[in-house]
């Protein structure tokens, strides 16, 4: 079984896939990638055929009541899925290549689409219509400093696979600098080439609760939606030392 062979290796390969060469890797970079798909066999979790997810999109559709006056209403479930041939580049997936973004709960999915006080959000609840295997990146979630937040006598495997599991989990805005998705989309893609179904992280915005990218867009079907308006927001903050 593939290895890795130190503790920034992951750092390592983030650097390479960003800043240097994305398509073509280095004898290093594939090393890296073959210690990933045999190491994360043993992170894999099986979800059954049934189990509920969320998904919010920020905005609404409208309709009338039976009055015929117009009111507000939900997304269309067309509305709620990804296009079949087109998306923004994410954490796991790359440009133009869609997955199915999901969270444990609605207070979840409703964080991650980052609304507005006042705004108006769609929510669907979705069930998986078959069974799944996903990698779960979540262990190491809420680590502040990854690089150096281990002790000597900790596996290496276990340092590399903390930074992976901290970039799935950071934050995504499309004012990011999406080189640095490169190297989550290319572990993804991993996953993928091992016949797994998609992944498990931990939610940055919420203190319980996962995310969940499906890359088959037909594995969950939506059952039932919502309209919910955001009343208030809370953060949080932390003083940076500076050296």
């Amino acid at each position: 079984m593939a290895d890795f062979s130190g503790p920034r290796d992951f750092l390592n390969f983030r650097s390479e896939a960003s800043q240097r060469s994305r398509y073509l890797r280095s004898a290093s970079g594939e090393a890296f990638l073959r210690a990933v798909a045999d190491t994360c066999k043993i992170r894999l979790k099986s979800i059954s055929s049934g189990a509920e997810f969320w998904r919010a999109q920020v905005g609404h559709d409208w309709t009338s009541d039976a009055d015929g006056r117009r009111i507000s209403g939900p997304h269309s479930e067309t509305r709620m899925r990804p296009w079949q041939d087109r998306a923004y580049e994410g954490r796991v997936n790359a440009k133009g290549i869609p997955c199915l973004y999901l969270a444990t709960t609605r207070e979840v999915a409703m964080s991650e689409v980052r609304p507005w006080i006042g705004s108006i959000l769609s929510v669907a609840r979705f069930s998986l219509a078959r069974d799944v295997t996903v990698v779960d990146c979540s262990k190491y979630h809420g680590l502040d400093a990854p690089e150096v937040g281990f002790s000597d006598s900790d596996e290496v495997s276990e340092q590399v696979w903390s930074h992976i599991d901290y970039a799935f989990s950071r934050p995504v805005t499309r004012s990011d600098n999406t080189a640095e998705y490169a190297a989550t989309q290319i572990i993804a893609e991993v996953f993928r080439s091992e016949g797994y179904d998609g992944v498990i992280y931990k939610s940055a915005f919420a203190t319980t609760g996962y995310n969940i990218a499906l890359f088959d867009l037909n594995a969950a079907l939506q059952t039932e939606s919502y309209l919910f308006q955001v009343s208030k927001a809370t953060f949080d903050f932390r003083e940076l030392t500076l050296d």
